[in-house]
């Protein structure tokens, strides 16, 4: 079974991140939530896949939040899950991402990628977000 996730990932230190044809940003040091789908046949998995980049496992990089899950300050601390394709619907709940169209390249979306300065104002948001969409 697959749906939508929010990944919760921690920026120990702030950077500048080349992000594929987005260019280089800026990325504050605090908290960050990124929006996907995992909707084909290996469902959640892809959270797994996720992990292995965050961890140097995997050195591909295919979508935008493998180049800021790549970076070596950044921590894959956790997600959030929902069994409905409700990924858009998250992402808009959610305040405005730091780099418009990341994660966004095939919807109208501004962002798929949230920012929040401390880990509980990002748990907060993402669940309530998620809470809403079902």
């Amino acid at each position: 079974m697959g749906g939508t996730y929010t990944l919760l990932i921690r920026l120990a230190e702030p950077t500048d991140i080349e992000v594929g044809a987005l260019g280089c940003h800026r990325f504050a040091a605090g908290w960050y939530g990124y929006t996907g789908s995992a909707l084909g046949a290996g469902g959640f998995s892809r959270i797994d896949r996720h992990a292995e980049v965050a961890t140097g496992e995997r050195d591909t990089r295919h979508w935008h939040i493998d180049y800021l899950l790549g970076y070596p300050d950044a921590t894959l601390v956790g997600d959030v899950r929902t069994e409905a394709d409700v990924e858009c619907t998250v992402a808009r709940a959610l305040p405005s991402g730091p780099v418009a169209g990341f994660g966004a390249s095939d919807c109208d979306c501004e962002s798929h990628l949230t920012y929040a300065p401390d880990r509980e104002t990002l748990v907060r948001a993402v669940e309530s977000a998620h809470e809403q969409a079902r």
